[in-house]
This record gives structure tokens, C-alpha cells and sequence, in this order.
């Protein structure tokens, strides 16, 4: 009788846990991304704008060598809560943020789903949370870099070219307000774009639904304001609308729509809700049992 040798032997080692077992999936989907066509033309767009407000901060604070150039005194910039809220709230910077869940994120989920990727990931001891978190801050990582960066370099440069503390004295709430605005709309876009990533294999599908959504949110409260009944309720139905006007109270401003924040709000948290949901129920895999 032969005697075959033994191809086999018993693992008896230690395994030991990351302390941040979703950072390899952030790092490689972070590098993935700068790796896709134009993402990295559409981050330079995106970020070109600061530059735009930072030369308007400056000309705020020295505004006695530009006044010739300007001739209504009236629309001399006033840097305030407002100009933030126009910063971070803008329809260019959601238009971006969109564009860039688009790219940046439409595969995230849809690419594993469609190569049958979980059963690998979930092979090794990581968990469901460690997953979505390691692809969400992906996205996390880019929207934080025009968003949270830029608000909080408006603060440093405005203290710098004023060279006191006096903007600091008259809104000391406003850096918590840039942090939180900042942290809502990137905690958001996150949770919409992973959860229409997971609806789907093909990415192509689900950028075309990012972008979609989207707009046909907006398109809806345009049609019905427009040919209805101009009842600022109707902006309950868009997106952007809700966003903006949960920005106006993160600033302390007056919103542009007479519909209580809180309803945006409620709305807005209800789409994460589901999100969150949906991707507990489409990502799913089998864990290991130490």
C-alpha cells in the first residue's frame, strides 16, 4: 500500500486583530480612484473654487486698493456665516459632490457584488461594519477635501489677512458650524451613492442612477413650483432644496424656502435611514467565527 505524504497541516498560530481593519480597503479604493479617467480634472475643479474665495477674503480685508476697481460699493464682499453657507452649500459644490460619487463611488459596492467579491472579504476576519466603513470613507476622504479642509482654511486665512481675532469673537460658533455642515452633507452623499451602488452590478447602471436621482428630485419640485403652485413645501421634493436648507441652519441663516428646517432634515435622515437598511441586507457574506 503506498503511503501518500501529508499536503496539509494545522494552523496553530495567533490571530491577531487590526486595530483598523478597514483602512486596506479605504487605501486601495482611494488609489483605485485617482487611477479613473478625468477624477483627478474633477477634484482639481472642485478644489479651484477655494482659491476663488480665498482671493476674496483677501480683497474683503483690503478692500481700500481694490475700490477702484469696484463700482457698486453695494456688492463689496462681506465675509460672514453667509459667505460659508455660499461656499459649502452652492449648487456648483453639490453638482460636484455628486460627480464625484459618481465616479469615485458607483463601483464601490457594485464592482464586488458583480465578481462576487464578498465571500473573499468576509473569508478573512473582518465584519460587515468594517467593510462599509472601508468603503465609505472613500468617499469620505474626497468629500472632507472640498468641503471640511476648505471651510476650515477660510477661517485660518481670514484670521491671517485681518491679523486679529475680532471674526472669531463676533461668530465663535462658526468653526463648530463648518465642521457640522461639513460632517452632515459628506455623511449623506456617502450613504446615498453606497446605497444605489449596492442596488445594481453593472456601475454603469448605478452612476447613471447617482446622477438620476438626483436631479430628477429636482426637476419634480421645479415642475411642481413652477406649474402648480408656487408653495415652497415643493422643495421638500428635492434634494438640493433639502440640503441647502438644512445648511442655512447649521449658519444661523434665514432659509430661502419658508419650510421648517426640520422637515428637510427629517427627510434627509430618512434616506440615510434606508440606505443604511439596504446595504445591512444587500452587503452580506460569511463572517468568521473565532
Amino acid at each position: 500500500m503506498t503511503i501518500r505524504e501529508k499536503g496539509y497541516s494545522h494552523w496553530d498560530g495567533k490571530l491577531e486583530e487590526r486595530r483598523f481593519p478597514w483602512w486596506p480597503i479605504s487605501r486601495l479604493g482611494i488609489r483605485l480612484a485617482f487611477k479613473k479617467k478625468y477624477f483627478r480634472l474633477l477634484l482639481f475643479g472642485a478644489l479651484a473654487v477655494v482659491f476663488v474665495f480665498i482671493v476674496g477674503i483677501y480683497i474683503s480685508e483690503r478692500i481700500e486698493d481694490f475700490r477702484h476697481m469696484i463700482k457698486d460699493e453695494g456688492q463689496l464682499l462681506k465675509i460672514d456665516p453667509a459667505f460659508f453657507y455660499t461656499y459649502l452649500s452652492n449648487n456648483f459644490m453639490l453638482f460636484m459632490m455628486v460627480m464625484i460619487a459618481l465616479v469615485g463611488g458607483a463601483g464601490l459596492i457594485a464592482d464586488d457584488l458583480k465578481h462576487n467579491s464578498l465571500q473573499l472579504y468576509f473569508a478573512r476576519p473582518l465584519k460587515k461594519i468594517d467593510y462599509l466603513l472601508g468603503k465609505a470613507n472613500v468617499l469620505v476622504f474626497f468629500f472632507l477635501l472640498i468641503t471640511l479642509v476648505p471651510g476650515l482654511v477660510f477661517v485660518f486665512f481670514k484670521l491671517l489677512f485681518a491679523g486679529n481675532f475680532e471674526f472669531l469673537k463676533t461668530y465663535p460658533w462658526l468653526p463648530v458650524s463648518v465642521i457640522g455642515y461639513s460632517l452632515f452633507i459628506t455623511g449623506f452623499f456617502c450613504l446615498y451613492a453606497l446605497l444605489l451602488s449596492s442596488l445594481s452590478k453593472n456601475s454603469r447602471y448605478v452612476s447613471i442612477l447617482i446622477v438620476a436621482v438626483y436631479y430628477f428630485s429636482d426637476i419634480l419640485f421645479q415642475f411642481f413650483f413652477e406649474n402648480v403652485k408656487k408653495d415652497p413645501e415643493f422643495g421638500l421634493l428635492s434634494l438640493r432644496v433639502n440640503l441647502q436648507q438644512v445648511g442655512a441652519w447649521f449658519f444661523n441663516l434665514k432659509p430661502k424656502y419658508a419650510v421648517p428646517w426640520y422637515l428637510s432634515l427629517l427627510i434627509l435622515l430618512a434616506v440615510e435611514a434606508v440606505g443604511a437598511v439596504v446595504l445591512s441586507r444587500k452587503v452580506r457574506g460569511v463572517e468568521v467565527v473565532r
